[in-house]
């Protein structure tokens, strides 16, 4: 299964934190996991890699953020439609934070509540060899 391109699959982990580089670090050290600093227009984001597999990144906080929001891991849930998936979310009572956005060179991504209020990502990634590396 690729999991990049299979509907449902758990594809990608983020943290959004308030001190990113201490937490690569951190992570680094009690998994061995090494980072790969990507600059972009809201700060560092760091991709973590198994060996040469990319599973996640960490980024810091983003100044939208609502101002209590503590350091949380976020999964990306692949999906066909990133626009679809958030339609059918908020009529099956769920709620969508950010609607669908395009990330370029990655895909279309959105933030969903489920309806008791857990929060999770899910993108729609372009071509396949538009998925992390």
């Amino acid at each position: 299964m690729d999991a990049f391109q299979t509907h449902g699959a758990i594809s990608w982990s983020e943290l959004m934190t308030t001190d990113p580089m201490r937490s690569a670090d951190f992570y680094h050290q009690l998994f061995g996991w090494t980072v790969e600093t990507m600059p972009m227009p809201q700060g560092p984001y760091r991709i973590l890699k198994v060996g040469d597999t990319a599973i996640g990144g960490i980024m810091g906080i983003p100044p939208t953020a609502p101002p209590a929001m503590p350091p949380n891991w976020c999964p990306y849930v692949t999906v066909d439609s990133a626009d679809e998936t958030a339609g059918e979310c908020a009529a099956l009572g769920g709620r969508v934070l950010i609607e669908p956005t395009d990330i370029p060179g990655i895909g279309r991504f959105a933030v969903l509540q489920d309806p008791q209020g857990a929060v999770l990502n899910i993108m729609e990634y372009g071509m396949p060899g538009d998925a992390p590396t």
